[in-house]
């Protein structure tokens, strides 16, 4: 979701209490769970938005919540990032709506599990054009504005299988280690232009996507969805799934001006789950 800063002096250490207001299901971009949490996080900050999705009445409803209660601007574009003009679409309706963003936050609902051995032609082509391709064709289109006005934030929510892969989400894991590669690439090319570019390793998240992920593997596997979801839970340190909001903090704090030194950065937001280094 592009976003402009009314003020770039103003501060970004104010949270405000959490609270969750939008519409459950299995949507991406910014119409519920870490998306919608986001556009919340960055509205309390002040933030005009232009938030994206390919759901339009859901997207409607959080924009109308996120001007009540937050007296922002926020523009909405029914976009699917499956669409191969996503990018162009998306870029198009920043520039009508906001004039240009100060802030780009990059966020695609993660591909169906599979099993590593069977994947084909189709579901590749269609898990890099959606994490990978289009999100690096919006954020590229964006980032030249950015360094004209010297100043710029970019932030991809990706998963913590860019650095402990999950077998059955081997297209999840690939496209968006794609992204992540792109984007360590870019980091110092456009550092000294005021323009950061960090992404967040998202753990399993109190989402419609991992309640979608988990009742998958139950049926798959034969088993109680409850059995399923305590294994989960067991196996992150902090005994419990991440809060949306928890996530969203992250992700303005890396959008601040607070955050101008750190670029390049891929944080895990895990509860304690990778083990690895």
């Amino acid at each position: 979701m592009p976003g402009r800063l009314t003020d770039r002096r103003q501060a970004y250490d104010r949270r405000d209490g959490a609270r969750d207001s939008r519409p459950a299901g299995g949507r991406g971009g910014a119409s519920s769970g870490i998306g919608a949490a986001i556009a919340d996080a960055l509205a309390s900050e002040g933030c005009s938005l232009l938030i994206s999705s390919r759901d339009e009445s859901h997207l409607e409803l959080v924009a109308q919540d996120l001007r009540a209660r937050h007296g922002v601007d926020v523009a909405i574009a029914a976009v699917d990032i499956a669409d191969p003009a996503a990018s162009e679409l998306i870029e198009r309706a920043v520039v009508a709506s906001l004039g240009g963003a100060d802030i780009c936050v990059l966020n695609a609902g993660g591909p169906a599990p599979v099993d590593p051995l069977m994947t084909d032609l189709d579901g590749w082509r269609a898990a890099f054009g959606s994490l990978a391709i289009q999100p690096i064709l919006l954020a590229s289109h964006l980032i030249g504005p950015m360094r004209e006005r010297g100043w710029g934030r970019v932030v991809a929510c990706l998963s913590w299988s860019v650095k402990e892969p999950i077998p059955e989400l081997v297209y999840s894991t690939a496209g968006r280690s794609a992204l992540a590669a792109w984007m360590k690439t870019v980091a110092p090319i456009v550092a000294a232009d005021g323009v950061t570019v960090n992404g967040i390793l998202t753990g399993p998240m109190a989402t419609p996507r991992i309640e979608d992920l988990d009742r998958a593997r139950a049926e798959r596997e034969g088993r109680e969805y409850d059995v399923v979801r305590g294994e989960r839970i067991e196996a992150i340190a902090a005994g419990r799934l991440g809060r949306p909001q928890e996530l969203a903090a992250l992700a303005a704090y890396l959008c601040s001006e607070q955050a101008a030194f750190q670029t390049g950065t891929f944080t895990l937001l895990d509860g304690g789950l990778v083990r690895a280094l």
